[in-house]
């Protein structure tokens, strides 16, 4: 009895190397199901569905209005209607028209612009959490979601254009070769716009509730971004910290807005612009897309889970 409580209980013997899950999935070459590839990887994956990026967003643009009267009429209608009604309120009702040559070019561009930005944000803030019947069926880089939702806003900004070059052709403004500078502008600013995107549809996954906020964040960006007014003209007689005056030159938005007003507007000088501003619109580019591209991919396992 005595020797029967003194012996010491007896250990299990360790499994053998072959019941190790671990082990055994490595050795026949298996992954664990939606791990996270390598940066390098998961570049590759992306580019290897370019043309579903592509067609993607080709396909929402396309019904985004299928079900209205006009159709893809609206895709020109809906921003020359915000900039008519901006238009009767800030520049006739309060006055901010006064002192900007080709007000109506400047207004329409700024909101065309502005439009750009705002969609592709909120898009990319529901990229994730409004679809995830797509996420959860097939396997592909998330990252394709918020991109390719930037690209179809600037799809439908190219439309606007057409518009665009009929209002600047209307108010006496004649083409010219710096026209061309608005293409390396788009380009900047697209890759902000997915940058922004990739971002909020991280957070948005995460935590929906944001699309509701989002509208109010845009908003007062809008506000601060000279989309119905000149900032450079509102500043000039503003006793303001050089910090605010440079904060509100060097906004994002701002930038893109300004860049496009100076190569569509002849009456828009460089002098309007702030200084080393494609140097701005370089480093905003590669800073958002970049770093949100990295930040939505460090969570790529993440998402449709939970």
């Amino acid at each position: 009895m005595t020797q029967a409580l003194h012996t010491p209980p007896q250990t299990a013997p360790a499994p053998p190397e072959a019941h190790d899950l671990a082990a055994l999935a490595a050795r026949h070459g298996l992954a664990v199901s939606g791990a996270r590839p390598s940066l390098p990887e998961y570049i590759r994956q992306l580019w290897a569905r370019r043309h579903f990026i592509g067609a993607f967003a080709t396909a929402k643009l396309t019904a985004q209005y299928s079900q209205a009267k006009l159709g893809q009429v609206w895709q020109v209608l809906t921003p020359l209607l915000n900039a008519a009604v901006y238009y009767f309120i800030f520049g006739k009702l309060m006055g901010t028209s006064r002192g900007v040559p080709d007000y109506i070019p400047f207004l329409v561009t700024g909101v065309f612009v502005w439009t750009f930005t705002q969609s592709s944000i909120m898009a990319g803030t529901r990229a994730i959490s409004g679809n995830l019947g797509l996420v959860r069926a097939l396997h592909f880089p998330r990252a394709a979601l918020p991109i390719s939702f930037a690209l179809q806003q600037l799809q439908q900004l190219l439309f606007s254009m057409a518009a665009l070059v009929v209002i600047l052709l209307c108010f006496g403004i004649p083409v010219s070769a710096s026209w061309l500078l608005a293409v390396p502008a788009l380009v900047l600013q697209f890759a902000f716009n997915a940058g922004i995107a990739m971002i909020m549809a991280r957070m948005g996954a995460k935590t929906p509730d944001i699309a509701q906020l989002m509208p109010f964040v845009l908003r007062t960006w809008m506000y601060a971004s000279g989309v119905m007014f000149s900032i450079s003209h509102m500043l000039s007689d503003k006793d303001l910290p050089s910090w605010v005056i440079t904060a509100l030159q060097a906004n994002p938005a701002a930038v893109y807005i300004d860049l496009m007003r100076f190569a569509l507007i002849d009456s828009f000088h460089a002098s309007q612009l702030p200084p080393h501003v494609w140097a701005i619109a370089t480093g905003w580019a590669l800073l958002a897309g970049a770093g949100g591209f990295i930040y939505f991919w460090k969570a790529e396992e993440t998402y449709g889970r939970g």
